[in-house]
């Protein structure tokens, strides 16, 4: 198993640029399915959760290729309706297989998906949301199973906004008869994108981006050719260790107009962060950081993504933060490993209070998710003497060669196997 050692305290300085957006390329990736022939998505990162995702597809008949830094998705043959649960099991994303099967081939079984330890994130939503299209739903033995001669238009509503369940019902729909509209549908950059995707492939979509979308669906869709955005979650983790570490950074391929309330937090923070144009912005860093107060939220509130990382930027800071999590109830897992660090933090429910110490101090960590992954990296960057983080496989589920590119930019940072 690879563990990630770094030796702190010193400044970021160079050029680097950011990955697509895994949010954007696994919803992108299910897409291929509601068409016959061959999609391509560019650019595609090379990350352990779109090769997860390139496996579930080829278990279901596609023949999925690497061509040239783009994955290559020939769904002509697709003849199965089952993701199993190993598969599934790591990854919830590949439940967005469940509304592709649907409404191109009537039927789909899926095992009730798994992913980070982060908290409850059921599907429920998911499934309400196909039965007002006409879709029969059972559950049988850890799987959900998902049948509809013809999905047909109709209203969804849902109860809170869901990113995952927004993207899922939006590929039902774009084949389903008749008009759909979903309402207090999530409005992430990751679902416009899908949206634009989808209508590359000749869906008929409106209110991408509000809390209200309406499809009007289509007798077949066409393949596609798609270059997903950039990864707004990893522009900003890069943006956080510059704010933590100091130093001057470059970063190339970021669409800042996603990133406003991150961007926002880190200049109140004492970050310089400056739109350079043409995808590229400019980061300044001078620590020790301002105490900023955060509350977690769905786009274009900050981001849950986010909350990790931004501790690890408070825990130095200077005076007293109070860190809000309102999407997930278990997502305050890395607050022990930042206190072997030297961290000051106090969890009271939902509400964290990060008191900023002048040091963190370099120590063996464990990550426990995807997000507190990049936070003990963060943190490690800036503490003094050595830390390992240990368990990096969450890592390498989100982030495309993080160690690499901070490597790059003058951190003293490498994987080894442990």
């Amino acid at each position: 198993m690879d563990a990630i050692v770094i030796e702190g305290a010193r400044p970021l300085r160079g050029g680097v640029a950011v990955s697509p957006a895994k949010n954007a390329v696994l919803p992108v990736m299910a897409a291929a399915l509601l068409a016959a022939g061959t999609s391509r998505v560019r650019r595609i990162p090379r990350l352990a959760d779109v090769r997860t995702l390139a496996r579930l597809l080829e278990h279901l008949g596609a023949r999925v290729s690497f061509d040239n830094g783009s994955l290559v998705v020939d769904a002509t043959d697709v003849g199965g309706r089952e993701a199993p649960y190993d598969l599934v099991k790591t990854m919830r994303a590949s439940v967005l297989v469940l509304g592709p099967l649907v409404a191109r081939f009537g039927r789909a079984r899926v095992s009730l998906p798994g992913g980070c330890a982060i908290g409850a994130r059921p599907i429920n939503l998911h499934l309400a949301g196909l039965e007002a299209l006409g879709a029969r739903v059972r559950l049988d033995h850890g799987y959900v199973e998902v049948a509809a001669d013809r999905l047909r238009g109709g209203r969804v509503v849902f109860d809170q906004p869901t990113v995952t369940g927004t993207e899922n019902l939006l590929m039902a729909a774009t084949l389903a008869e008749g008009r759909t509209v979903i309402e207090n549908a999530a409005r992430e950059p990751e679902v416009v994108d899908l949206a634009g995707c989808l209508a590359s492939m000749g869906a008929r979509i409106a209110g991408a981006g509000s809390s209200v979308i309406e499809v009007d669906g289509v007798d077949r869709l066409a393949p596609y050719d798609h270059q997903p955005i950039p990864d707004r979650i990893e522009a900003a983790t890069l943006m956080t260790a510059v704010a933590l570490c100091g130093g001057e950074v470059r970063l190339d391929g970021v669409r800042l107009d996603h990133l406003d309330a991150v961007v926002e937090k880190l200049r109140r923070a004492g970050a310089d962060v400056a739109d350079e144009g043409g995808g590229a912005v400019r980061v300044r860093g001078a620590p020790p950081a301002d105490s900023v107060d955060v509350i977690t939220g769905p786009y274009p509130a900050f981001p849950t993504d986010m909350q990790a990382q931004f501790m690890a930027l408070m825990a130095c800071g200077r005076g007293l933060s109070v860190i809000t999590e309102k999407i997930f109830e278990n997502r305050y897992m890395h607050v022990a490993e930042l206190q072997r660090m030297g961290a000051d933090i106090t969890v009271e429910g939902a509400t964290a209070v990060v008191r900023g110490v002048p040091r963190l101090s370099g120590a063996r960590v464990m990550a426990t998710d995807l997000r507190a992954s990049a936070a003990l990296v963060l943190a490690g960057l800036v503490a003094t003497g050595t830390t390992v983080v240990s368990r990096v496989y969450h890592l390498d589920r989100g982030y495309e060669a993080l160690d690499r590119k901070l490597a790059s930019l003058g951190a003293r940072i490498e994987r080894i196997r442990e």
